[in-house]
């Protein structure tokens, strides 16, 4: 069972930043996805892909993994990238 941990970042639709450190590990899929016959959609068979655990800090999230013997890799958080500039800068 291998899963991929990472830092949720700020949702891009709102301005909040409610759930925005949380650490998710999410497990990965060990079968392929294949498309469904009827509807085309993609899909597959193995139902862990479906589990997100979210926790508050990273110590514990590597805990859990360690804990019950998962596999995981760290996805380092991104920066995130703040330009400040005056509403005049807009008219240079």
């Amino acid at each position: 069972m291998a899963a991929r941990l990472f830092q949720r970042s700020k949702n891009a639709m709102q301005s909040g930043t409610a759930r925005a450190g949380e650490w998710v590990l999410e497990f990965e899929s060990s079968a392929r996805r294949r498309p469904d016959p009827l509807m085309g959609w993609s899909g597959g068979t193995d139902t862990q892909t479906q589990v997100t655990l979210t926790f508050d800090t990273l110590e514990q999230a590597k805990g859990y993994a360690e804990r019950y013997g998962i596999d995981y890799h760290l996805v380092p958080p991104s920066e995130r990238k703040l330009r400040l500039q005056s509403y005049a800068d807009n008219f240079k």
